[in-house]
């Protein structure tokens, strides 16, 4: 009985869910595109002044920058140091 309850309940917030997951996604993306600006903004030349912290993230990130630097419109690579087109 407790076992079909749990499953109600899982389905029915799914059913909520369902017409918002692109908006959450959306938004998840933005986001991110705002973190990866202030991740690599000293490098295209905006000052950042959590530089000193952000550097650890770079390793982690480079992998997803090419499909972040496409998405605000730079059709190559705005940094020197990472080759990713």
């Amino acid at each position: 009985m407790l076992e079909k309850l749990k499953k109600i309940i899982q389905f029915y917030e799914e059913v909520l869910s369902l017409p918002h997951r692109t908006e959450v996604a959306r938004e998840l993306r933005e986001e991110e595109d705002v973190f990866f600006l202030l991740l690599f903004s000293e490098m295209v030349g905006i000052p950042n002044p959590a530089y000193y912290y952000t550097l650890e993230l770079y390793p982690y990130m480079i992998e997803k920058f090419h499909d972040w630097h496409l998405r605000m419109g730079m059709e190559k690579s705005p940094l020197s140091g990472i080759r990713c087109c």
